[in-house]
C-alpha cells in the first residue's frame, strides 16, 4: 500500500513556519506568485534585432556551456546512486561507504544549482532555454509587427536561422531580408 502525504499536512507545516498567523503565509505566498508572474512577463516582452543577438551570444554559450557540464554531473551521479541502490536491492543489503556517496550527493546539488543559476541568468536576459540536451536558444525577434525567434544551437559560429513561436526547431528557416534590415521596436 502507498501512503501520500495529504495536502492538508503539507499545508500544515508550512503555515507553521509562521506561527498561528495564516494571514501571513498567505500574503507572502501571494507576494511571490506577483513577482514570479511579473518576472515571466518582462522576460517575455523583450525582444533583440539580430545584431543585439549575436553580441550577447557569446557570454550566453559560456553560460549554457556551464549549465551543460552541470546537467551532465548530474545524470552522472543520478545513475551512479540508481546502480547503488540496484545493487542494495538485488543484495539485500551492502556496505556503502556512505562518505563518498555523501560526496558525490553534495557534488550533485552544487551542479544543480549551479545550471539553475545558469540557466535563471539565461532567462533574466529574455533569451529562451529550449534544450540543453544539444544547447538551444531562441531569442524573441520582432518583424514586421510580428514575434519570431532566432534560433541557434551550440556549434553554430553564428545566428542563421529562425522560426515562428508556433513551429520550434524542427519548422527552422535561414534568415531572410527583412530580418536582416528590422528594427528594433520594443524592449
Amino acid at each position: 500500500m502507498i501512503v501520500r502525504k495529504r495536502p492538508r499536512e503539507k499545508y500544515l507545516r508550512r503555515v507553521s513556519r509562521y506561527g498561528s498567523d495564516l494571514r501571513e503565509y498567505r500574503r507572502r505566498i501571494r507576494k511571490r506568485r506577483r513577482a514570479h508572474a511579473e518576472l515571466e512577463s518582462t522576460a517575455m516582452a523583450r525582444t533583440f534585432t539580430l545584431s543585439e543577438a549575436q553580441t550577447i551570444l557569446p557570454t550566453l554559450e559560456s553560460l549554457l556551456r556551464s549549465a551543460m557540464k552541470a546537467k551532465a554531473l548530474i545524470e552522472e551521479v543520478d545513475g551512479e546512486m540508481q546502480s547503488l541502490a540496484s545493487r542494495i536491492f538485488i543484495n539485500g543489503g551492502t556496505l556503502v561507504n556512505i562518505v563518498a556517496a555523501a560526496r558525490r550527493k553534495a557534488e550533485r546539488d552544487k551542479a544543480e544549482q549551479r545550471a539553475k543559476d545558469a540557466i535563471a541568468e539565461i532567462d533574466a536576459t529574455g533569451v529562451q532555454v529550449k534544450d540543453l540536451d544539444i544547447g538551444l536558444l531562441d531569442f524573441p525577434c520582432e518583424v514586421e509587427g510580428e514575434v519570431i525567434l532566432l534560433c541557434w544551437k551550440l556549434g553554430e559560429e553564428k545566428i542563421t536561422h529562425w522560426h515562428g513561436t508556433q513551429e520550434g526547431f524542427a519548422g527552422r528557416k535561414p534568415i531572410d531580408e527583412r530580418i536582416l534590415r528590422g528594427q528594433k521596436k520594443s524592449n
